[in-house]
């Protein structure tokens, strides 16, 4: 009788082991998403992270380099929007078929991007014009829409001798100053230095649309040593062939590149004087190097 009643006690206590075992197997089971090793080291912060960059694949590489540009003002980019830090949008594509003269006098978004700021050559290809597209509502809202607005963001610049306007907007005053220290270890270049203007709100020769000088941003230099695509041949309209002309040397645009200003000389409707601040067109280049 004893032996059997030993025998029972241990069938129960197995019984009990099996059950307990069940119900923790049953309350500790994973979904087949939870069930996915981590990666080494990765945490909840990383893999938000990882769904954030396969979300970033999907915002055009124009929205991408803007947003990298110009973290002071944009934001995002939503559903064909460009999204800035005070709630506003704007579109990013029109969804119109332009020419190149459209592209120029009424650029969305998108537009500015539409040509190639070549880096590898010296010598623009027909109608390359990177830069020379704008799109006025976003440089508006972000350097100003009126001198008077502008105005309130300039600052006077030392420039060799010079004062120089620039604004502060964007960072381009500090861009501008730090051109000025490397330029400053040239002195076999002085005689490009010689600025030729700075803030000026008008339109463009001949055209509809505001120059870059309205916002405050560019600056022109050169002396006796400016070329001019329309100097050389007046009249000309901007579906005409030009020939190519250039005085600048390249160390002096090499070094306002390297802080973000792109130079008129790289369009085929060169305007050799013009340094413009830009990063969004260079950091458009070195994406499409990448790729």
């Amino acid at each position: 009788m004893k032996k059997m009643i030993s025998l029972m006690t241990v069938a129960l206590m197995m019984t009990s082991v099996l059950a307990v075992g069940t119900y923790c197997k049953n309350n500790n089971a994973t979904s087949p998403e939870q069930q996915k090793p981590a990666l080494p080291g990765q945490d909840e912060a990383e893999t938000e992270a990882v769904a954030g960059e396969a979300q970033q694949s999907d915002i055009p590489i124009g929205a991408q380099v803007l947003m990298e540009a110009y973290p002071d003002f944009i934001k995002g980019y939503n559903n064909n929007k460009i999204l800035f830090h005070d709630g506003t949008e704007m579109t990013y594509d029109d969804g119109r078929q332009k020419s190149f003269v459209e592209k120029l006098d009424d650029a969305d978004i998108e537009d500015m991007f539409a040509f190639k700021y070549d880096l590898n050559s010296w010598t623009p290809e027909f109608q390359q014009d990177a830069g020379r597209s704008r799109n006025e509502a976003m440089f508006k809202k972000m350097y100003g829409n009126s001198p008077d607005a502008v105005k309130k963001h300039l600052v006077k610049v030392p420039w060799f001798g010079q004062n120089v306007e620039f604004t502060t907007v964007n960072g381009a005053d500090k861009k501008l100053m730090a051109v000025r220290d490397e330029l400053a270890k040239h002195p076999e270049f002085k005689k490009y230095f010689k600025s030729e203007g700075t803030f000026y709100w008008r339109e463009v020769r001949g055209a509809k649309r505001l120059s870059a000088h309205s916002y405050g941003m560019t600056i022109d230099i050169g002396g006796d040593f400016k070329t001019y695509w329309l100097w050389a041949k007046p009249g000309a309209k901007e579906t005409d062939k030009v020939a190519y002309q250039n005085k600048m040397p390249h160390e002096i645009v090499e070094i306002f590149e390297k802080h973000g200003f792109i130079w008129g000389g790289r369009w085929y409707h060169y305007d050799t004087m013009h340094f413009e601040y830009r990063p969004e067109i260079l950091l458009m280049e070195k994406k499409r190097a990448s790729n």
